[in-house]
């Protein structure tokens, strides 16, 4: 499934791992993408102090000078580049230091390159004078995509990170009858049905979460179609 974005776009990669750089470039240029890769964060910094490009995707822990400094200078240098970062560390103090420091979005790893595409496609977005939506809606449901955190009126509903993503493409999706395929690709990135029961556990457990205990339900299965989020 191709990805829609702002079409062709100089991206800077600043990655030091080769495997997970070459995934992402790989990625990007399929997607017509003009990518540069920098290994280390001094390099990366005097490649993207040029401005001259649409999206950096950058990994906050690279040798030399660490991906938090990196922004922090571009930002001071004022390149206004918007930056997606890639990280181990899947906290809420860890994602705020990354967005204070002048991230303009997060991305933990390991990551689907349909998520990597489409958060940097609605950077560029964005950037380019877009709004970019951090909060999701359907009913007394919602989701703040920064903090990471889901509610139901009152109350916060603890996910894990693959049930997070699950109901956040559900809830981009809110009305719309999303089939077992769309699922596969776009929220575990396979282009291929590994014959598990993969998507009907995760989701057992998000209707659990975010339905159980309640008078109505968001989230409803079609019978022979797939799933559906709606505001009632």
């Amino acid at each position: 499934m191709q990805e829609e974005g702002p079409g062709i776009a100089k991206t800077l990669v600043i990655e030091d791992d080769t495997e997970t750089a070459l995934y992402i470039t790989e990625g990007l240029r399929k997607q017509g993408h003009d990518v540069r890769w920098a290994v280390t964060g001094a390099d990366g910094f005097v490649q993207a102090a040029s401005g001259d490009y649409a999206l950096i995707i950058a990994d906050r822990m690279l040798p030399g000078l660490d991906g938090l400094s990196l922004v922090r200078n571009l930002r001071r240098s004022n390149v206004q580049t918007p930056v997606l970062f890639l990280t181990n560390l899947d906290t809420l103090d860890a994602r705020v230091e990354g967005l204070e420091a002048g991230g303009d979005d997060y991305l933990t790893k390991p990551f689907a390159m349909s998520e990597l595409l489409a958060r940097g496609n609605a950077l560029m977005r964005r950037s380019s004078g877009h709004t970019l939506q951090t909060r999701l809606r359907a009913g007394d449901l919602e989701m703040d995509l920064l903090a990471r955190v889901v509610t139901r009126g009152e109350r916060e509903i603890p996910l894990q990170p693959q049930e997070f993503k699950l109901l956040e493409y559900l809830m981009q999706n809110a009305g719309r009858t999303i089939t077992r395929r769309m699922l596969l690709e776009n929220v575990w990135g396979l282009d291929y049905d590994p014959g598990t029961t993969v998507v009907e556990s995760h989701m057992s457990r998000l209707r659990a979460k975010v339905d159980r205990g309640f008078e109505q339900e968001h989230i409803h299965t079609i019978r022979g179609s797939g799933y559906v989020v709606r505001a009632f």
